[in-house]
């Protein structure tokens, strides 16, 4: 429940967030309908992170790898916490 709650407050944040950045969070049916190729995988970790932080951080990571988009496919928050994403062009 913890890791579905994650992922939801992440997707949420994506949406509030105005910061510019190349990599697209995009969800199942984007990757799906636009063809996007996976080329890896991506995590972040680290205390008390707010979800807009934790998406900026997997952003800026996707940026560095390449990528012009990545989803998320692994998050929690237990004090301290860890998201993992999937990386595409």
């Amino acid at each position: 429940m913890k890791t579905k709650f994650a992922i939801a407050a992440l997707s949420l944040a994506s949406v509030l967030s105005f910061g510019a950045s190349a990599a697209n969070l995009v969800t199942d049916q984007q990757v799906a309908s636009e063809n996007l190729q996976s080329v890896g995988t991506i995590s972040v970790s680290g205390i008390d992170g707010a979800p807009t932080t934790i998406r900026e951080q997997l952003s800026q990571k996707a940026d560095q790898q390449g990528a012009t988009a990545y989803r998320v496919i692994e998050a929690y928050n237990n004090g301290n916490y860890h998201a993992t994403a999937e990386l595409y062009k």
